[in-house]
């Protein structure tokens, strides 16, 4: 082999959000809630999950971090069959948050920082998309920042944008999940010419004003024809969010990726955020959904791989001492 083999990685990926709004598959935003992955070459394969909402993923080779690392594996024709995984994430599952994608892009990272970086970032992106079918969340937890990017079911190109430094985001988590599968079943195969330029509009506004911090027009931009029309049957109280956020003090409001979490865009200068915040929770609750919230800031920075040391120490060490405390 050409290379030497690192014996220790630790992974911290962030969360993501995809669409906000018109930017239906194409437009993603990484979040400072994160996953952290510790991957190691072994000579037996263990899979530990930290934390109970990983309760049911698996713990044999059947794991998509363990199926991923060797997709990395395999392109860079190096072989790595016994890998020591360990996962602690803060990234609610199944909620619209990018929980897969995380995981995919944590794979990925880290399969590669063990094999010395034979691949390239722009590599990995294509991977990973291939793998989601789609480019936004993927794109955001790898690279950082707001991605604009398409994936033509053969490549994935994409550009970065640096958020606004003003910007912060609220996001309602509701306590059920929502598969993207189950989301994407709702939408019609074919749309009305005119609210496929009503979305490409929008979209190219959207980007238009995140690029140049003009965060009044979001409110403008933000809206969709293409998705949330659907969606919104499946997530009772999101056609009022919707409608009425801004009021509230939200620069634009949106469903975050598939759902069922949403999200609103703010100023983080605004004097409405406690009124905001109260909007969401209590429209929920009038539909008898409750919800978590959180106030988060894009993260500027993608997926970073670290390689460790002996002492070190493992990652529910880590996790209690930095990430829990």
């Amino acid at each position: 082999m050409s290379y030497k083999a690192v014996q220790k990685v630790r992974v911290k990926v962030p969360a993501s959000t995809a669409n906000l709004g018109p930017g239906f598959d194409s437009l993603g935003m990484a979040l400072n809630l994160y996953a952290w992955i510790d991957m190691a070459i072994s000579d037996q394969t263990t899979i530990h999950l930290i934390g109970d909402q990983m309760n049911g993923i698996p713990t044999d080779k059947s794991n998509l971090i363990y199926k991923v690392a060797q997709m990395v594996f395999e392109q860079a024709d190096v072989s790595h069959p016994e890998l020591d995984i360990t996962m602690y994430s803060d990234i609610p599952l199944t909620r619209g948050l990018g929980s897969s994608a995380s995981a995919i892009v944590g794979a990925l990272a880290g399969a590669n920082a063990l094999i010395g970086n034979k691949l390239t970032q722009y590599e990995l992106f294509q991977i990973a998309s291939r793998l989601e079918k789609h480019p936004d969340n993927v794109g955001a937890s790898l690279f950082g920042g707001i991605v604009v990017a398409f994936w033509d079911g053969e490549k994935a190109e994409s550009i970065r944008i640096e958020p606004d430094a003003n910007l912060e985001v609220l996001v309602a988590i509701p306590a059920f999940q929502l598969s993207t599968e189950k989301a994407r079943s709702v939408m019609p195969k074919q749309v009305a010419m005119k609210d496929a330029v009503f979305n490409l509009s929008h979209s190219s506004l959207l980007v238009a004003a995140l690029s140049t911090g003009n965060l009044g027009m979001i409110r403008h931009a933000m809206k969709d024809a293409l998705h949330q029309p659907y969606r919104a049957e499946l997530i009772p109280g999101m056609k009022t969010l919707l409608e009425q956020a801004e009021n509230h003090g939200a620069l634009g409001v949106a469903l975050s990726g598939a759902g069922p979490t949403m999200l609103a865009l703010v100023d983080a200068r605004s004097s409405q955020k406690e009124e905001l915040e109260s909007f969401l929770k209590d429209t929920l609750a009038k539909e008898g959904i409750e919800a978590q919230t959180l106030w988060l800031r894009p993260s500027g920075e993608g997926v970073a791989a670290i390689l460790l040391q002996e002492g070190d120490g493992d990652l529910l060490s880590f996790v209690e001492g930095e990430v829990l405390a």
